[in-house]
C-alpha cells in the first residue's frame, strides 16, 4: 500500500505492508486525512513515522463509515490504510464529504474537551473564545451556541475564557474571565490540555460544520504541508487518499 513516511531528511510517498489490526483494533481504509501544521516537528522516538491523527474512513471488516482523532504516540493515517484502536472511532456525520468529515476530529474534540470536560460550560454561561476564526476557534463557537451559551466579545466578562491561540488575546481578557481553559501553551492562572482522542465524546457533539481550507492528493503531499504554513489559511488542509 501506499503511505506518506517521515525520514530525517523529509517526507517520502512509499510502499510499504498493509499493516495488521490487533486486539481491540480495527484495519480501516482513508479515504481522507487531515494535516495539522507543526505536525511534522512533534517530538516523537520512532522513524520513519506517518503523519497525520485525523480520518475518514471506512472499517474494512464491516463496511462502516467513520471518523477518529487517532492517538499520537503511534503511527498516523496518511495512507491508504491505517490501523486504529476501536475506541477511537465514531460514526461519519451523515451529509459530510470525505474531506469535510475528516476535518472534524481535532477541532471538534479540542472544543468539546476545552469547553465542557476542562471548562465546566452549561447553558447560560458565558463565554469567550480567543482565536474565533481559527481551526478550532470556529468550532468552538458552534459548540458553544449548541450547548446553549452566551458568546460574547473581546474585553467583556465572561464565566469561561476559552484560549486557542494565546498571546495579546488572552493576558488582555484573563482578569475577566472566572476560569480559564487554553490549548495554546502552558500559562499561570490557566488549565493547559493536549487534546485526548475519544470516539465517545466525538460520536456525541452535535452538528458541527468545521471548514476545509483546501484538498490535496496523497501524492501531492509537499504541496498540502506547503500551504500549511502559508498566510490566509482557513481550516483545515485535507489529503484525498481513497
Amino acid at each position: 500500500m501506499k503511505s506518506l513516511r517521515l525520514h530525517d531528511d523529509g517526507l517520502r510517498l512509499e510502499d510499504v505492508p498493509q499493516p495488521q489490526p490487533g486486539p481491540d483494533e480495527v484495519l480501516v481504509r482513508v479515504h481522507a486525512a487531515a494535516i495539522t501544521r507543526d505536525e511534522l516537528t512533534w517530538p516523537t522516538d520512532r522513524l520513519p513515522a506517518t503523519p497525520s491523527y485525523e480520518l475518514a474512513g471506512v472499517v474494512e471488516s464491516t463496511g462502516v463509515e467513520v471518523i477518529a482523532l487517532t492517538p499520537f504516540d503511534r503511527d498516523g493515517v496518511a495512507a491508504q490504510w491505517a490501523v486504529v484502536p476501536s475506541t477511537v472511532l465514531a460514526p461519519r456525520p451523515p451529509g459530510r464529504s470525505d474531506e469535510e468529515a475528516a476535518a472534524l476530529p481535532m477541532p471538534g474534540l479540542s472544543a468539546w474537551q476545552g469547553m465542557v470536560v476542562h471548562g465546566g460550560l452549561t447553558a447560560g454561561q458565558r463565554v469567550m473564545v480567543t482565536g474565533p476564526n481559527g481551526g478550532v476557534g470556529h468550532v468552538a463557537l458552534q459548540l458553544a451556541e449548541k450547548l446553549g451559551a452566551v458568546v460574547v466579545e473581546d474585553g467583556e466578562a465572561c464565566d469561561l475564557l476559552f484560549d486557542t491561540i494565546g498571546g495579546d488575546p488572552l493576558s488582555r481578557n484573563a482578569d475577566r474571565a472566572g476560569r480559564i481553559v487554553t490549548i495554546s501553551a502552558p500559562v499561570d492562572g490557566a488549565h493547559f490540555f493536549v487534546v485526548e482522542p475519544d470516539g465517545a465524546q466525538l460520536a456525541a457533539l452535535p452538528e458541527l460544520h468545521p471548514q476545509v481550507d483546501s484538498v490535496f492528493a496523497l501524492d501531492d503531499f509537499e504541496a498540502a504541508f506547503e500551504r500549511l504554513e502559508q498566510r490566509g489559511k482557513h481550516g483545515k488542509v485535507v489529503l484525498r487518499v481513497g
